[in-house]
C-alpha cells in the first residue's frame, strides 16, 4: 500500500507487519472515546468530510474466489450506522480520529445470504497493491476491529506512511490498548477485497507438506503464515509487495543462514529501511523461519516458468 522500499535488499526479508509496516509500534493507551465529531448519524447529517468521500469506491466481497458482491462506500454509508471513536494508530504513531464502521458488521453486509457461520471461517483482507492479509474468523470479529472510511481530522486522509499514500477510501484500524502490535493486528489500508477462503486452498504451495509433524520448518512455517505473507509469496503465492522468497531461487540460496536471522531480528544493523527490528523472535523461532526456507527450497512452483516452458518456439 505504497510501502515499497527503496531497495529491494530490504525487501528480501520484509518478513513481519511489512506493508510499509513501518516500525512496529509499541501498545500505547488509546483513547476509547466514542464521542461522534463532525456527524451527526442517527440524523444523517453530512459531516465536514462528506465532499472528500467517494462515494462510488467499492469494497470486493469473494467466497473461495467467486464474487459475491461489490458494494460501494456510499451503500455502506446508508446501510451501517457509523461510530466517531479516537484512537492511537500504530502507523501514525499517535492517536487519530476516524469515521468507521465495526469489521465484523461490514463482514456480515457483504456476506449476506452467504449461508455459512461467518466467523467460524478463514479470511483473507486484500489491498489494492497486493498486501495480503489472511485472517481468522475470531480475528476478523474481534470487538475492536473496525473499517475506516474518513479521517476525521483531515480532509481526504492525512497520507500515511514513509510513501505519503492515502490509506483511503478503506482503512482497517483497530480500536483497543492491546490491538497496537503489527504482528498481531495488521493494518491493511486502501483495503480492496475481503474474502472467505481457507488458507491451505489459497496459499497450496507454501505449505512444507511432507515434513515431520512439529519440525522446526512447520514452526517456520506458522512465522509466515501469521507475518511474512501479507507482503512476500513463496512459489508465487501471497502478498505481491515484497519479493518472492522461494523461485526462482530460494532466499536460502543466496543468503548465508546466520546472515539471515541476524537481519530479522535488527535490520537497522545491516541497512536504513522501513524494516522492522523482531526482538520477540527467539533463536529457535529464527531456526524454524531458515528451516522453513530451506525445506521449500526443495518443493519448488513456478507457474511463469512453466508456462514459459510449454510456449511454442517462434519460427525464424
Amino acid at each position: 500500500m505504497g510501502r515499497l522500499q527503496s531497495s529491494i535488499v530490504g525487501w528480501m526479508l520484509w518478513c513481519a507487519g511489512c506493508g510499509d509496516p513501518a516500525n512496529p509500534v509499541p501498545a500505547a493507551p488509546p483513547s476509547s472515546s466514542a464521542a461522534a465529531k463532525g456527524s451527526d448519524v442517527a440524523g444523517g447529517t453530512a459531516g465536514p468530510t462528506e465532499a472528500t468521500l467517494d462515494a462510488a469506491a467499492t469494497l470486493t466481497f469473494e467466497n473461495e474466489g467467486k464474487l459475491v458482491r461489490a458494494v460501494s462506500l456510499g451503500e455502506l454509508m446508508k446501510g451501517i450506522p457509523e461510530e466517531t471513536f479516537t484512537a492511537y494508530d500504530a502507523y501514525y504513531k499517535r492517536e487519530k480520529t476516524f469515521r468507521a464502521w465495526p469489521l465484523s458488521v461490514v463482514v456480515r453486509k457483504g456476506f449476506e445470504g452467504v449461508s455459512v457461520p461467518l466467523p467460524a471461517q478463514e479470511y483473507v483482507l486484500r489491498a489494492k497493491d497486493g498486501y495480503t492479509v489472511p485472517l481468522r474468523g475470531n480475528k476478523v470479529f474481534e470487538s475492536g476491529a473496525y473499517i475506516a472510511f474518513a479521517d476525521a481530522q483531515v480532509p481526504g486522509w492525512e497520507p500515511i506512511g514513509p510513501q505519503r499514500a492515502n490509506p483511503g477510501p478503506f482503512y482497517v484500524v483497530w480500536r483497543g490498548a492491546d490491538q497496537q502490535d503489527l504482528e498481531t493486528h495488521p493494518r491493511p489500508w486502501q483495503l480492496a477485497t475481503i474474502g472467505i477462503a481457507r488458507f491451505d486452498d489459497l496459499f497450496p504451495h507454501t505449505v512444507p507438506s511432507g515434513e515431520a509433524a512439529g519440525s522446526a520448518a512447520w514452526r517456520g512455517f506458522a512465522i509466515f503464515k501469521e507475518s511474512c505473507i501479507h507482503c512476500h509469496a513463496v512459489n508465487r503465492e501471497g502478498g505481491r509487495v515484497g519479493p518472492e522468497l522461494n523461485v526462482p531461487q530460494s532466499i536460502v540460496e543466496y543468503w548465508p543462514a546466520a546472515q539471515i536471522k541476524a537481519y530479522v531480528r535488527d535490520p537497522m544493523t545491516f541497512r536504513y529501511g522501513n524494516m522492522p527490528a523482531h526482538p520477540s523472535l527467539t533463536d529457535t523461532d529464527l531456526d524454524g523461519v531458515v528451516a522453513y526456507f530451506s525445506a521449500m527450497k526443495t518443493r519448488k512452483h513456478d507457474p511463469a516458468k512453466k508456462s514459459a516452458d510449454r510456449a511454442p518456439e517462434k519460427k525464424p
